[in-house]
């Protein structure tokens, strides 16, 4: 079973967080958003993951592959490695995993994070497709179904035909299909929502070519694509794994999450607050926030706030959202 996780986008509704760090990479309750979804496939799937492909950005540098290498070994899967040089939509960003796109396996977008019962189904179809209703699926690709059966996919729909959106996870029987479809899209030039080319083009190709699409669903669909996306998963994710922390003479108000190395002293830390690797946070008051790791909360009394890696605030009584590197003095 293979992985295919295109990350090459920037994260730009996610800065200052992701001006050094991958959106992807940006750690959740002690994981990389990366990391969450291969620990999810590596316990759902009917077969052990053999490979992840991971298409990065042409300035994602060693380290960033390092990462993403260390996750695989961890979860005895081999990494590979591919480059999206520009955007120019899902489908192309899908396509330029290669010669990588075959073989069975799953396609998943590393925007969001999902839980899911384990023992999918992945029997008697082509394509199975992950699917959540929504309220307005406008702003969705949706997949229009004939009982079990996809019939049709639609991106971005302008009108009511289907409540079931596309979440951007898709099992393939056989890549080299997908692939096909890709090229077939490339080589004709045929562009969709936003003049890019569009995977939901490429599933449709293989629909009309009678390929057997279903559907399944997750539990949960989390958002990270956003600042406030992010703090409101990040607080969702710190009670479904019912994270707590017990500090001698802290006031402690849970659920919290406390990374490895950190330090606290004095002050009052909670609710819904989770302190990354490294930090300290010292006579201060942290509740609704997310400080990443090796950063510095001194002196402060902090709500709704994400102070970044290897950042300083001081004296500071309010919300913020300060970069990794940056410092911030106040006045308290």
């Amino acid at each position: 079973m293979k992985l295919i996780i295109p990350m090459a986008g920037r994260g730009t509704r996610v800065r200052p967080h992701s001006h050094v760090t991958p959106k992807p990479l940006l750690p959740v309750c002690g994981k990389s958003m990366v990391e969450r979804i291969v620990d999810t496939f590596s316990a759902v799937l009917p077969r052990p993951i053999t490979e992840a492909v991971f298409v990065l950005g042409p300035d994602f540098g060693q380290e960033v592959r390092d990462s993403l290498t260390d996750i695989c070994e961890r979860h005895g899967a081999k990494a590979h490695f591919a480059t999206q040089d520009v955007a120019l939509g899902t489908a192309h960003a899908v396509g330029c995993a290669g010669d990588h796109l075959e073989g069975e396996g799953i396609m998943v977008f590393a925007d969001t994070l999902f839980y899911m019962d384990p023992g999918v189904d992945l029997t008697d179809a082509d394509v199975v497709a992950w699917v959540k209703h929504v309220e307005d699926p406008s702003r969705f690709g949706v997949a229009v179904r004939d009982g079990d059966r996809i019939v049709e996919l639609v991106e971005k729909p302008q009108e009511l035909i289907s409540t079931e959106a596309l979440i951007g996870i898709y099992y393939c029987r056989e890549f080299k299909q997908l692939r096909s479809a890709i090229q077939y899209l490339f080589d004709n030039n045929i562009t969709g929502v936003g003049d890019e080319y569009q995977l939901t083009d490429a599933f449709d190709l293989m629909l009309k070519d009678d390929k057997v699409f279903k559907t399944t669903t997750v539990t949960e669909w989390l958002d990270c694509g956003t600042i406030e996306a992010l703090s409101e998963t990040t607080e969702v994710i710190l009670r479904m794994e019912n994270h707590s922390a017990d500090i001698e003479g802290m006031t402690i108000h849970n659920p919290v999450y406390v990374g490895p190395g950190v330090t606290v002293e004095g002050g009052e830390i909670g609710p819904f607050v989770s302190i990354e690797a490294g930090s300290t946070i010292r006579n201060s008051t942290v509740s609704h926030s997310i400080v990443f790791g090796d950063a510095l909360v001194e002196d402060s009394e902090l709500e709704g706030s994400l102070v970044g890696h290897h950042a300083q605030v001081k004296s500071f009584e309010g919300s913020l959202n300060v970069g990794d590197h940056s410092e911030v003095k106040g006045t308290r």
